[in-house]
């Protein structure tokens, strides 16, 4: 059974592809349910595709389908909703917005500069919310020197590029042009500092010149 919520999204998800070709946007859904935030339009697009309403496409960013409507909503009298029942919706043309493919560099660890892992082949799908604006890549994170900031082993970062942050912001930094790290900035006198968030790592303190940032973290992707 739907929460009242669910059910009002999906029938104006629906609505709205029934009538145009244009699928409403995280924004457009947010405005229509009342809510605050696109994340709540998130959790229940994702609650959707739990219970079997709501289908994302394979392989294509930003496109889910509907693959079925409750008993009791109203119908259109085309001849299309005449021959076919709720239970066995066709596929309603692809919603936009639903996620945004952004590049996946690869896995980031001490001694690799990014562009050694670059992979202009691979996309991780993200959320719009976890975005900012300009360009992102994602990488996945190696080893545990982030653990106290609640960066895991094999989780998604999601990076804006940059090639400034404020004090004590968490950047890839690359360090004499050859690695490429996931840590916190700081500057202190006339030196860099980038901090490891676990106790059993030691910071390292460099010449400002020996340093580029390349990007500042602004969320994460976790898959349990």
């Amino acid at each position: 059974m739907l929460t009242k919520k669910q059910e009002e999204l999906l029938l104006y998800i629906h609505d709205r592809m029934k009538h145009s070709d244009v699928a409403p946007s995280f924004e457009e859904m947010k405005a229509a349910l009342g809510l605050k935030s696109k994340s709540g339009i998130h959790r229940l697009i994702s609650a959707l595709v739990e219970r079997g309403y709501i289908r994302r496409l394979p392989h294509r960013a930003r496109a889910l389908e509907i693959v079925k409507l409750p008993g009791n909503a109203d119908t259109d009298n085309t001849a299309a909703d005449q021959d076919t029942s709720y239970e066995n919706l066709t596929a309603a043309p692809p919603a936009n917005d639903v996620f945004e493919a952004i590049p996946l560099y690869g896995r980031i660890a001490a001694g690799t500069p990014i562009e050694a892992i670059r992979d202009e082949g691979q996309t991780v799908d993200i959320p719009p919310f976890l975005l900012s604006r300009g360009e992102h890549y994602a990488l996945e994170i190696q080893g545990d020197s982030m653990i106290n900031a609640g960066i895991n082993d094999g989780d998604i970062v999601i990076i804006q590029k940059a090639e400034s942050a404020e004090n004590g912001a968490i950047v890839v930094a690359l360090v004499d042009d050859l690695e490429a790290t996931l840590k916190r900035i700081r500057k202190s006198g006339n030196k860099i500092i980038l901090e490891p968030e676990n106790e059993s790592h030691e910071p390292q303190v460099l010449d400002p010149e020996r340093v580029k940032v390349q990007g500042k973290l602004i969320s994460l992707f976790r898959k349990y």
